[in-house]
């Protein structure tokens, strides 16, 4: 893994000034210096620079980039962030065609398969990625991101010249490019936020390479294409064969997610998702006579402080005992404290360059820190939810049927602090409407689908292309801010086509949610754990964060230079401070309630105060 950024321009020769060119590419680097802290690497090239720092995790000695190979007095040149998983059989595909290779690295893998195919190539991938490629025969370069957008890819195209970077911050390295914050940025913030429009980086005129897509710039111009989209057909298999394609599949995707010359772990909350990968994973180990290392996440004082709701019905600690001693793994409990979590807001924004999930961020950028002294590489049981439809708006009425994105159905909590005035200005119920209906028309229909089914397939699609992009980016920039690889089998594109188009009867059986991935898991897994109800990652239920909290959104209320004031009402905050919490109604997913409103202010204050964007 690691962070990957650089220029191109078909027409400029960076040549000429080549130490001011090199200057920039460092400048790169440094900024994204916590994604790669083991190596980092620059290349200039005629009309492309390349630069990656990176985490060493498959083939430390030889694996080195920005990687370039030669044929025939051709020089190819790449920069890639992620793991191909299928490097043995695309290795060998290429090896039958003539292809020699100089490094054990599936980096060399992968540009020798563009190379071979051409732009693209990505199809014939199985992987989590992000990469640029420098092709110097067609004067090119090529950007492309994983089907899942596991791997984070930003650009932005300034006057023929295309920039590039694995995190934002990367593009405002270049000279002269400077945050600008308008009306559709400000929308995605207080509108979306934490979500984000897929392609859109908040920033005016900072993109995203889209999942599934790659960008090709030449003198002819840009172009984006997909490599890959979901697809909609009739499911044939009976319900036995699907859960046993199902586990198949499972299975396959997180041995594969095992390949790592440095130690592995697994995230173990006591779900089933977690479970599942953790002890696949157990079971891959112990054929090496090798035992695997687990973590569990808590807040300090939840002992004592938790109350059970309809969207955290129970505490995760006796069932991760379960689980541990079921898989007899090396467990570490890890808790994090409130002031702990309070004080690294800052650094969450710092890892995502934007505001992000407020505590529930901020403690996993803590848990990350704790966990990437003992190993380098963590697989988690992220996406699942997304994908076998375990939230409550895949089966709860008013969600299932609600006009806009079910996982914020009110956009009253989000307007509670905001200044009237700005509210009119923004427009909030428009760019929601818009940004929902947009992604509906783009859901892959199957005809002849009953009215039912084909609401559902539009929340699956909804949760895949938002909900989930949110969590897998919140999982990236937490990990890799502390040079920490996390791995999602369950995002594996084969799981996601797959079970796209498994009917809802199968994927939640007799009414059980998720009953699919239960019954695909009904051999590695205890019943209680199995059949535990969903509980979602935990957070803090101490009043003493909340009036932590308060007292810090009292200060920026207070302070004349607060940035965010510009945005908010005095009145309302006062009367929102003076009011009692409600830790049951969350207006963004199901963790996001009250307290984290506050959270998000103060991180809102903060970007806004480093970055220092223009408004316009």
């Amino acid at each position: 893994m690691c962070g990957i950024a650089g220029f191109f321009h078909p027409q400029r020769d960076f040549t000429v000034e080549k130490e001011y060119s090199l200057s920039i590419l460092n400048s790169m680097n440094q900024a994204q210096r916590r994604r790669g802290p083991d190596h980092q690497g620059t290349l200039l090239c005629k009309h492309a620079g390349l630069a990656q720092v990176r985490l060493e995790i498959v083939d430390l000695v030889t694996g080195h980039q920005p990687m370039s190979k030669t044929i025939d007095g051709h020089t190819w040149s790449i920069v890639y962030n992620g793991e191909l998983y299928n490097t043995p059989e695309l290795r060998r595909e290429l090896t039958l065609l003539g292809y020699t290779f100089d490094t054990a690295s599936d980096t060399e893998v992968l540009l020798t398969a563009y190379i071979a195919y051409g732009p693209d190539f990505p199809e014939r991938l199985n992987g989590i990625f992000a990469f640029a490629i420098h092709d110097p025969v067609q004067n090119c370069l090529l950007l492309g991101r994983d089907r899942a957008g596991v791997k984070p890819l930003f650009y932005t195209i300034l006057d023929g010249l295309v920039l590039f970077s694995s995190e934002i911050k990367g593009l405002f390295c270049w000279p002269h490019f400077r945050p600008v914050l308008d009306r559709n940025g400000l929308n995605e913030i207080f509108s979306l936020g934490p979500a984000r429009t897929s392609g859109l980086g908040v920033f005016k005129d900072v993109k995203e390479v889209l999942p599934g897509h790659y960008i090709l710039c030449s003198g002819r111009g840009i172009r984006q294409e997909a490599y890959w989209r979901l697809k909609s057909c009739p499911h044939e298999d009976s319900y036995e064969e699907t859960v046993e394609k199902t586990a198949f599949l499972i299975e396959d995707s997180v041995r594969r997610q095992m390949v790592s010359d440095v130690p592995i772990c697994t995230f173990l909350s006591g779900g089933v998702d977690s479970s599942l990968v953790s002890s696949l994973c157990a079971r891959e180990l112990k054929k090496k006579n090798q035992q695997l290392t687990t973590f569990s996440f808590d807040f300090a004082g939840n002992q004592e402080n938790f109350h059970a709701n309809a969207f955290q019905p129970s505490q995760d600690r006796p069932f991760v005992e379960t689980m541990a001693a079921y898989l007899d793994t090396d467990h570490h409990f890890l808790e994090c404290s409130t002031q702990t979590q309070a004080e690294l807001l800052e650094d969450s924004v710092l890892a995502h360059d934007l505001p992000a999930m407020a505590d529930v961020d901020s403690s996993m950028l803590y848990f990350c820190s704790l966990v990437s002294p003992f190993c380098k590489v963590a697989l988690t049981g992220e996406c699942a939810d997304e994908i076998f439809g375990g939230y409550p708006w895949f089966h709860r009425e008013a969600c299932f049927h609600a006009e806009t994105f079910p996982w914020t159905m009110d956009l009253k909590a989000r307007q509670i602090l905001l200044d009237d005035g700005f509210l009119t200005e923004l427009g909030m119920e428009e760019y929601v409407r818009n940004a929902y209906e947009t992604s509906l028309a783009q859901v892959p229909v199957l005809p002849g689908e009953s009215p039912t089914e084909a609401r559902r397939r539009e929340i699956s699609y909804l949760n895949l292309r938002w909900f989930m992009q949110t969590l897998l980016n919140r999982m990236d920039r937490t990990s890799m801010y502390n040079g920490l690889e996390a791995r999602v089998p369950f995002a594996d594109h084969r799981i996601i086509e797959y079970l796209w188009n498994v009917p809802w009867d199968m994927k939640a059986k007799d009414g059980i949610v998720k009953n699919l991935l239960r019954q695909a898991g009904r051999t590695r897994l205890p019943e209680e754990i199995l059949f535990r109800r969903k509980s979602p990652y935990p957070k803090t239920y101490d009043k003493g964060y909340e009036t932590l909290l308060a007292g810090r959104v009292r200060e920026i209320a207070e302070d004349p230079s607060s940035p965010v004031m510009a945005f908010l009402d005095k009145k309302k905050i006062d009367r929102f401070l003076s009011s009692p919490s409600d830790y049951g109604k969350p207006w963004y997913g199901q963790l996001m309630a009250a307290p984290q409103m506050m959270a998000y202010v103060i991180q809102i204050d903060f970007w806004l105060r480093h970055y220092k964007p223009l408004i316009v």
